[in-house]
């Protein structure tokens, strides 16, 4: 657990250019294994902030991470989730998850969803932790994806 309190809260665009180094800092190890960069790499936080489907974390006065979500058809699509490095294994990530999942509950939404690259697979026990459960496995925008949902 974190040595300090985990606050989340919406981001603003002040918070960009963190959200911006913490998914490079995030995803560049993975960079070698899928011989390109993830798509988060190249996400246009910008707008997203902008459509209010960005949350971040906090640990004392630190950014520690951040959340993209938002709603999709009948759901919530849990699009990214990233921690700073020096600070993963913290349970912020979990932090972060549960927040979407109690903005879904809020807005009447029962279900969420996401994907993870396959060559990602420390996520894939921390998604079944959290009560997660794969759907399906595809080819998606060129990436391996592994897709993931969870009844709330």
């Amino acid at each position: 657990m974190p040595t300090q309190e985990v606050m989340v809260r919406s981001a603003t665009t002040e918070d960009l250019p963190n959200i911006k180094h913490c998914a490079k800092l995030a995803y560049q190890k993975y960079i070698e294994r899928m011989q390109r960069e993830p798509a988060p790499m190249h996400a246009d936080f910008a707008k997203l902030i902008d459509r209010n489907a960005v949350a971040v974390a906090t640990s004392g006065h630190k950014f520690a991470g951040f959340v993209v979500f938002y709603k999709r058809d009948n759901h919530t699509h849990l699009e990214n989730v990233a921690v700073q490095p020096e600070l993963a294994g913290q349970g912020i990530g979990r932090i972060l998850i549960t927040h979407v999942e109690q903005q879904a509950i809020k807005h009447g939404i029962t279900r969420i969803e996401l994907y993870t690259n396959e060559v990602m697979h420390e996520n894939f026990g921390l998604y079944k932790h959290l009560g997660y459960t794969e759907t399906d496995r595809r080819e998606e925008d060129g990436f391996n994806r592994v897709f993931y949902s969870k009844k709330l």
